[in-house]
């Protein structure tokens, strides 16, 4: 059975620096946790989430930005990310971690309209998540980019997470001339 990812080559996708292992990247998953966190946050967990999840459960990839259509409060063209979330509940950095989904809507007051998954370097001040508003808990949500500083304004960055990651640039794609 091939994956959704198998076409990328995922050896030189992740940022190997020691930060990110520590509060980011969790155990290996198990069907038990995969489970255990849709049940918490009340959402099935989209297919290429898991799947890269599967690899490396949490980590920040090296390419961390996506092109936006609209203006961000990060940039006219983009947004960055720090890290991915991991699934599980054990690092500080993971959707059920001390910082993670739940904690950005309780103690931030980000909307709830899905499952936020990964932090920006703007350190809590936006988030990336799964919105499913439009698809319910169980369908495919698209990514959308959360900004706090704009009064919580939701832009849409990709149509799913697969999407999204093969949309991932380097910085230097939005270095200015």
């Amino acid at each position: 059975m091939s994956g959704i990812f198998d076409d990328l080559d995922l050896s030189a996708f992740w940022d190997e620096h020691e930060f990110y292992a520590r509060e980011y990247t969790d155990d290996p998953l198990t069907p038990d946790k995969i489970a255990f966190v849709e049940r918490t946050l009340g959402y099935k967990l989209p297919a290429a989430y898991v799947e890269l999840m599967g690899r490396r459960n949490g980590g920040a990839p090296v390419a961390r930005c996506h092109r936006t259509a609209v203006p961000t409060s990060w940039a006219p063209d983009h947004v960055a990310m720090t890290a991915f979330l991991s699934i599980g509940a054990d690092k500080p950095y993971s959707l059920c971690g001390a910082l993670g989904s739940r904690f950005m809507m309780e103690e931030w007051g980000y909307p709830p309209i899905g499952v936020y998954f990964a932090d920006c370097p703007s350190a809590g001040h936006d988030m990336l998540c799964f919105d499913y508003r439009a698809c319910g808990p169980h369908g495919e949500p698209r990514v959308v980019h959360v900004d706090q500083e704009r009064d919580y304004a939701v832009t849409e960055v990709a149509a799913n997470f697969e999407a999204f990651v093969r949309g991932l640039q380097p910085d230097e794609a939005f270095d200015e001339a």
